[in-house]
């Protein structure tokens, strides 16, 4: 099956071992870092050699944020759509003098002093030699390669002085190997072997047939941006963007250059992966300012998804809607990390920004546990609570322009991790009661976050890379930007008459209760091959269901549903 790229995003959490050292580590007291196999360690690194760590403060007023965030994106709240400015949000959750005193202490009395930190003063990036391994006793830097890629890693725990760790939640770029890039065309390939049915393939102008977008539905608020976020060496080319749209976008008016790069391009062959991305956030929500968020990984320790969430909490003007089709397994990650980027997720809705994240491209994912026994395995961010997460569809009749039925590969299920938020109890539990024939409740977390909230097409697009038609691309990385560009032509229509962004859809999504969506009821995903599930995950049902949440948009009806305040 085809997959969105995926992004490792492993940091340090801490776990009390004694009354006056953290061992700070990945995933078990005790035990180093697994190198993975295709990493190959060099050596240690030169004493004089620049380290860049990320330390990231605790917060004040996560609970608060939590529940400003629901009211300004509850319809029913008289605070709807008065979101926040940084500012507001910076004076909110900025740590404690306390806790700012205590960590810049703690590092100048090791000789760290180049540190920068950001608008909301919740983060630190410091620039150090290796007298890291003294500042987190041991650890110790090695270099490692892989296919010409140089990084800078430790694989052993590490510890934080007790006085020192209530005042931080982790820090970044110690641990994490990023995952070796999946060669896409390889896997789409693979895919169409697997039995895919033939398709003439997805363009703009089918996907603007299939959910109702005229050639007048293109933006023209002054005020209106969106954007992508691209990581793992993936890089788009403005040559390939303006070939697309000169062979698929002549029957309605577009953009053919990006507006604003944030991060530095890199050389040499265009990424599968961005491309889409661009193309078809650019071409779905026409006319649009696009921003393109990019992180080389230029510094061997610098964690590109920690720099992107840096950028969003110090950046005071940014787009309105950003897609990202990246994720990991939330059992590859702690659950400290995973809890402060749901309170960067929140910083950013609480501020009238919508995130959408790609469901995954591995249905209800199987997770291998002991004596035999499996388990469905959610992603992350795609299960976080405050982010809007997207599944995929395909054609029913793939000659035609018709109704849609799930993906196989549309990732979906339910979160280990977090609790199912109020705003989707309801629904959720209409899908549980209701549907006969479920997996066993051993597989699955019956009370968590349930994913995703929402659909579109996700099987062979079109993609232009490096100036060359590319057919059969695939992935829930496909459907994301289209509902992204969908949600900004909504937030261009609000902007228009006055109105505010939409900002953290989920609340008002939920009570929509599919008002202004296709649903689709017909499929199911993928999960284990065994005995038990037989290869076979969650089905589509009516309303919402694990697989295509409430359906795929229909622009005009949702069009109608958004613009209305109440």
């Amino acid at each position: 099956t085809s997959y969105f790229i995926f992004f490792n995003f492993r940091l340090a959490f801490c776990v009390l071992i004694c009354s006056s050292l953290i061992l700070c580590e990945h995933l078990e007291a005790d035990q180093d870092i697994l190198i993975p196999e295709d990493w190959t360690r060099v050596g240690r690194i030169d004493p004089t050699e620049k380290l860049e760590l990320t330390f990231a403060l605790r917060q004040q007023n996560v609970d608060q944020l939590e529940h400003l965030l629901l009211l300004v994106s509850d319809p029913k709240s008289a605070q709807y759509g008065k979101h926040l400015t940084l500012q507001e949000v910076a004076a909110l959750v900025r740590p404690s003098q306390l806790t700012q005193k205590v960590v810049r202490h703690w590092l100048q009395s090791h000789g760290v002093t180049d540190c920068q930190t950001i608008l909301t003063q919740d983060f630190l990036q410091c620039t150090m030699n290796t007298v890291a391994e003294a500042l987190l006793p041991g650890i110790e830097f090695h270099r490692y390669v892989r296919d010409g890629i140089s990084l800078v890693r430790s694989s052993s725990a590490y510890h934080v002085h007790e006085d020192v760790l209530q005042h931080l939640d982790f820090v970044g770029g110690v641990h994490r190997f990023p995952p070796k890039g999946q060669d896409l065309n390889e896997v789409l390939t693979k895919r169409r072997r697997s039995g895919a049915k033939f398709h003439l393939g997805n363009t703009p102008a089918t996907l603007r047939s299939r959910y109702n977008l005229t050639a007048a539905d293109v933006g023209s608020a002054q005020n209106n941006s969106q954007a992508v976020a691209q990581f793992l060496e993936q890089f788009y080319h403005p040559a390939d963007l303006a070939e697309f749209m000169t062979l698929f976008g002549r029957s309605f008016q577009h953009l053919s250059k990006i507006d604003r790069v944030v991060g530095v391009q890199g050389a040499g062959k265009a990424g599968l992966e961005a491309s889409l991305d661009v193309e078809y956030i650019m071409s779905t929500g026409a006319n649009i300012p696009t921003w393109v968020f990019t992180n080389p990984g230029r510094h061997e320790t610098q964690e590109p998804f920690l720099q992107w969430m840096l950028l969003l909490s110090n950046m005071t003007d940014i787009p309105w809607v950003h897609t990202i089709s990246y994720g990991d397994d939330e059992d590859s990650l702690s659950s400290a990390y995973m809890m402060r980027i749901n309170t960067e997720f929140m910083k950013a809705g609480v501020r009238g920004i919508s995130i959408l994240f790609a469901s995954g491209d591995s249905g209800a994912g199987c997770r291998h546990l002991t004596k035999g026994e499996n388990s469905f395995r959610p992603s992350f961010p795609a299960s976080s609570p405050y982010v809007t997460t997207v599944g995929g569809t395909s054609f029913k009749n793939p000659f035609k322009v018709t109704y849609e039925v799930t993906d196989y590969i549309s990732g979906g299920g339910f979160s280990n991790v977090f609790k199912m938020p109020d705003y989707q109890v309801g629904a959720v539990e209409g899908y549980l009661k209701a549907v006969p024939g479920l997996p066993p409740k051993t597989y699955f977390n019956t009370s968590g976050r349930a994913y995703p909230d929402i659909a579109a097409l996700s099987d062979n697009y079109w993609v232009v890379t490096d100036r060359v038609p590319i057919p059969w691309v695939s992935g829930t990385s496909a459907s994301t930007p289209v509902v992204g560009g969908i949600l900004s032509l909504i937030n261009d229509q609000r902007f228009l008459k006055g109105l505010p962004s939409l900002g953290f859809l989920n609340p008002r999504l939920y009570q929509l209760q599919g008002q202004g969506l296709f649903d689709v009821t017909d499929g199911c995903h993928l999960s284990c091959l065994d005995e038990q599930v037989q290869g076979q995950g969650f089905c589509a049902a009516p309303s919402w269901d694990p697989v295509t949440g409430w359906g795929t948009p229909n622009y005009p009806a949702l069009l109608a549903a958004l613009v209305l305040e109440k």
